[in-house]
This record gives C-alpha cells, structure tokens and sequence, in this order.
C-alpha cells in the first residue's frame, strides 16, 4: 500500500513518468487521495485472496469431465458455462467472502491514499472508536459489519456453495 502512495504522489513514478513524456507541465495531485487510488490499492491488496481460492478450485477440477464435454462436441464456451463454472464456484464465493469481510475491516488503506474522499466503514468505526470517543455509536457500526460479514457467508452456506471446498 506504501508502494502505490510512492506511486501515485505527487512527486511519485506516474507524475515524473508524465512529466518526462511532456503530457504534463507540472506535477498533479489527481492520481492520489480519490476514490480510485483507493479502489486500485484495495484491487492490489486483495487480490492474491481472490485468486487462491479460485487457482485451488481450478487444480481440483476433474479432467475427466473436460475430455466428456470435448468428446460431446461441446464448444470451449459451453464447456466453461456449464462445466467449469460450477465447478469452481465454490472457489468464486470464498474468495469473494475473504475479500469482502477483508475489505469491511481495512481502515489504514483508504486513510493513507483515500485521504478525505477515501471514507469507508472500517475509517468510520476506527474515527469513533479513536477521535470522536463515541464507542455506543461505533460498536453498533462493528456489529453492522459483523451482521453484513456474516448474512453473506449463511447465503453462501445455504447454497452449499462450500460443501465440497
């Protein structure tokens, strides 16, 4: 998260890398303290708890099933629609809870390239918690993320989305 600050700044790689292709005149400050940077920090952050789950998802899809759709004449896009995709759907769903309960409690990232305009739950609760000394009012923050975290992990339980994961 550092290294996008560093990147971003204002005197970072992006705004010398610009400056030195004659596109800007003088550094600008856009490219940090937005909803972007910290979206695209988030993106960077998180992503590898996307990506094990579904990488793991894929190494555990039969093959067998892969060679019945070819010798079915299946096309490759039927064969991911209806083959692989539920196959790895488990994977899909418990990368999507790691990241979303991940990112509900994450409040140092939009702080640090968020600035003002970075405002997230997690900044909140942390703000009444830390600067405003209102702890009623924070903790029912927690306990609506707490509800949130958990309502989405029992409506991917009751599917049975991670019975086989």
């Amino acid at each position: 998260m550092f290294a996008w600050k560093v990147i971003l700044g204002y005197n970072g790689v992006l705004n010398s890398a610009l400056l030195s292709l004659g596109i800007l005149k003088e550094p600008s400050q856009i490219f940090l303290y937005n909803q972007f940077s910290t979206i695209l920090t988030f993106a960077h952050v998180w992503l590898p708890f996307m990506i094990l789950p579904i990488i793991t998802a894929f190494e555990r899809l039969p093959r067998d099933l892969l060679e019945a759709s070819a010798d079915l004449n299946a096309r490759p896009f039927t064969t991911f629609r209806r083959v692989v995709l539920p196959l790895v759907m488990p994977g899909i769903w418990a990368g999507a809870i790691s990241v979303f309960s991940l990112t509900m409690g994450d409040f140092i990232t939009p702080s640090l390239v968020g600035g003002t305009s970075g405002l997230m739950l997690g900044n909140v609760i942390s703000s009444q918690f830390g600067v405003a000394y209102n702890w009623p009012l924070g903790a029912a923050f927690t306990l609506f993320v707490i509800i949130m975290v958990f309502s989405a992990l029992a409506l991917v339980l009751r599917r049975g989305a991670l019975d086989n994961f």
